[in-house]
């Protein structure tokens, strides 16, 4: 099982590095938003943000994820194991769960006020691109990742099914933060499966009802299944961005990782 889940892993990340450079470069050559100022170091401070959640993540969570799976492997337990799936009829289950509960974890982040003190730092982007699927505030990542813990055990899933779905999630989540657009036909086709650039850029608007809508990370069917699906015609006039936190403190790595304790900014102006 480790050196299994290691290769998993190893592959985990070149398929990040492979996307990262392929979407880098599709933004590039075909930008969506043509304005773009200190990219390099926009680039940069995002990544340098992401490499530090990576590294907690590894060197902390992903021993403690495997450990509640062989628990609850060990002893039977969690909802995938009350029927009788096996292969990847139980990994295509535990991948819709999964992602129905990250769907769910993000709509949180939006609805309580301390949680959304953390998940603002994501939002505060006004220059949205492939490096802002790295942007989250460290707190944000402690959190979902103890909250992991037990959703393993109480769903079953095992170490290997949740690295698949980190994998195919984050390649997802890489694809819709970047700086580019489908043609329209291909556009509706692919959006009504997962979520797209157009999607989440609505997501990422500083007007609230578009702050509040299109929560999902991958499978876009629970926007659709939940209310919260929006679609903007106009997306080159979508403002990106945080009302209050465009400025150099608050985009800094330092300035980011002070945003959620900074007072006197409530939930009523995302």
């Amino acid at each position: 099982m480790p050196a299994l889940l290691d290769l998993l892993q190893a592959t985990q990340a070149s398929a990040a590095l492979v996307g990262l450079v392929v979407l880098l470069l599709l933004e590039g050559a075909h930008p969506f938003f043509r304005e773009r100022t200190e990219r390099g170091r926009h680039l940069l401070r995002n990544l340098v943000l992401g490499a530090v959640n990576s590294v907690l993540v590894a060197v902390v969570f992903a021993s403690l994820w495997v450990a509640a799976a062989s628990y609850a492997e060990a002893r039977g337990l969690g909802l995938l194991r009350l029927g009788d799936l096996q292969g990847w009829a139980h990994a295509g289950l535990a991948v819709l769960l999964l992602d129905a509960w990250t769907y769910a974890w993000h709509r949180m982040n939006h609805r309580v006020p301390f949680l959304w003190r953390f998940h603002r730092v994501h939002h505060s982007d006004a220059q949205m691109d492939v490096t802002t699927a790295s942007r989250f505030h460290t707190g944000e990542i402690v959190l979902s990742s103890l909250l992991r813990i037990p959703l393993i055990v109480v769903l079953g899933v095992t170490a290997w099914e949740l690295v698949l779905y980190e994998t195919l999630m984050f390649a997802v989540v890489q694809f819709h933060h970047a700086n580019i657009a489908l043609p329209s036909r291909l556009e509706a086709i692919v959006s009504k499966v997962i979520v797209t650039p157009a999607m989440h850029k609505v997501h990422h608007s500083r007007w609230q009802p578009e702050t509040d809508s299109n929560y999902s990370a991958m499978l876009s069917v629970w926007d659709r299944l939940f209310g919260s699906f929006r679609r903007r015609e106009a997306l080159h006039e979508v403002e990106l961005g945080l009302t209050g936190f465009d400025g150099p403190a608050h985009q800094s790595v330092a300035g980011m990782l002070r945003t959620p304790f900074e007072a006197g900014v409530s939930r009523d102006s995302p």
